[in-house]
């Protein structure tokens, strides 16, 4: 609206001006549609600067995320730097266990924050738009104004405490770490001797162990030493990174 009356003013100014013969009228409309043009603008730049007739609405939308990992036993969150001063970040998760395309954080006006928790993984994003204040200002600004225009953005990211968090390059050099064929018989080495070494230790303890008990305690030790290879070969791929 505040654009067809700035158009309205200055045909008119131009009708008024060449076509009205008493010139005093001429002059007095003239001026009048000069006026209307002037206020116009005016406005029309308030709107634009200042969001004039417009106020910020913020609202809050909460998302349960999955794992990007295709192995339930390592629960990932991967991110994605933006930029080369690595300052900002898009977070990639999924929206369901199974779903076939992964989704992303926003780049824009965006800001993200990783928090643990023990509860369900999940994301709360927080926007803050401009909105019009009423019919009136949606009505003179509806073309010149951008209702629902982002001011920012902001993702608070809830994982558990046994996801790992890491760059997508993390992520690509720790799975080609982890299906090398040297990685995986140095590992089956180093397994080998960690069972032996705990079999020994708990056979010296109780020397009249039956095989159920032995099974029980070589699962254990496997178990253990799986978990503190992964948590190893996870650190020197982020400190390497």
């Amino acid at each position: 609206m505040i654009i067809a009356t700035l158009i309205i003013c200055a045909v008119l100014s131009f009708v008024f001006f060449i076509y009205i013969q008493n010139k005093p009228i001429s002059y007095i409309l003239t001026a009048l549609s000069v006026i209307g043009i002037g206020v116009s603008t005016f406005y029309i730049v308030r709107n634009d600067r200042d969001h004039y007739g417009m106020e910020k609405v913020t609202t809050s939308t909460y998302q349960p995320i999955y794992s990007v990992s295709p192995s339930k036993q390592m629960k990932m969150l991967l991110y994605q730097p933006i930029g080369t001063a690595n300052k900002h970040q898009v977070y990639i998760y999924q929206k369901s266990e199974n779903a076939k395309k992964k989704s992303h954080t926003d780049a824009e006006n965006t800001t993200n924050e990783v928090v643990r928790v023990n509860t369900t993984p999940r994301i709360k994003t927080t926007e803050v738009r401009w909105h019009y204040k009423n019919n009136a200002a949606k009505l003179w600004f509806g073309i010149a104004g951008e209702n629902h225009k982002l001011v920012k953005r902001e993702n608070t990211i809830y994982v558990n405490k046994d996801w790992l968090v890491l760059s997508t390059t993390q992520a690509k050099a720790l799975q080609k770490q982890m299906s090398s064929k040297a990685y995986k018989a140095k590992l089956q080495a180093q397994a080998k001797a960690f069972v032996t070494k705990q079999m020994m230790a708990a056979m010296k303890k109780n020397p009249k162990m039956n095989k159920a008990q032995q099974a029980k305690i070589q699962k254990q030790a496997a178990a253990e030493f799986q978990a503190q290879a992964v948590q190893q070969l996870i650190q020197s791929v982020q400190k390497s990174k």
